[in-house]
């Protein structure tokens, strides 16, 4: 039971750390909030709640779908390991060595939020708020790489380490939801100094939560090295 409790622990803060660069609640605040501005209190509280569910449902899709995605295509999970620790490495050293704005995979969609005027928002709360603003390629891609990571032979195992998952994607729709209402209030407290020390350490925490992923990848690539260094040892 301690050793379970352990990996639901250890798999939710991974998965935490791995999903908030890419969903980026507070940046993509900022590029959704201009969609909503027109709105009254009340209509922008529901708009708000109907990306958070949209989101919710398009995570879930491929977090349970994904390792039947995978088998389709004859991917390997130590591939799908070593191919997002890499991709989430790449994230993390992008965040560290660019400028203070670059921890949103949503630049090639900001232009979207000047589109607004009288528009109605009704009809762009799934395209483009949800996706690929909300969660994009680059979310897929983590939760692809988080299926694989949190798969195992052993079906208590892989229960908890899913759950782990999902509990981080409730974790970020409840962050989506409380920094979509309340981005004026969150600027104005935060400050740009504020956002770019957390910004870094973000950053460097995905470097590092990509490279276990990889290492893991690897090892299950290269069993026989393992195998040797234990006989070795």
């Amino acid at each position: 039971m301690i050793a379970q409790a352990h990996s639901f622990v250890h798999m939710l803060f991974i998965s935490i750390i791995a999903l908030f660069p890419v969903v980026n609640p507070f940046g993509s605040a900022l590029i959704v909030s201009p969609y909503l501005s027109q709105l009254s209190e009340p209509d922008k509280k529901a708009s708000v709640k109907k990306i958070t569910i949209y989101a919710f449902f398009i995570c879930i899709v491929f977090l349970l779908g994904g390792h039947w995605i995978l088998e389709l295509f004859g991917i390997s999970v130590p591939v799908i390991q070593l191919a997002g620790g890499i991709m989430i490495c790449k994230m993390g050293w992008d965040s560290l060595s660019a400028g203070t704005d670059n921890l949103t995979e949503k630049d090639d969609v900001k232009d979207y939020s000047k589109t607004n005027s009288g528009e109605n928002i009704k009809d762009r709360l799934f395209y483009p708020l949800t996706f690929p603003i909300t969660t994009g390629a680059g979310t897929i891609s983590v939760l692809f790489t988080l299926s694989a990571h949190s798969s195992s032979a052993d079906w208590i195992s892989y229960s908890v380490n899913t759950m782990a998952v999902l509990t981080a994607i409730v974790v970020m729709c409840i962050l989506v939801y409380i920094f979509y209402g309340n981005t004026k209030i969150i600027i104005n407290k935060l400050g740009s100094n504020g956002q770019v020390i957390a910004n870094r350490i973000i950053a460097f925490l995905i470097f590092c939560v990509g490279l276990q992923i990889a290492v893991t990848g690897i090892k299950s690539l290269f069993p026989i090295a393992t195998t040797l260094k234990g006989i070795v040892n």
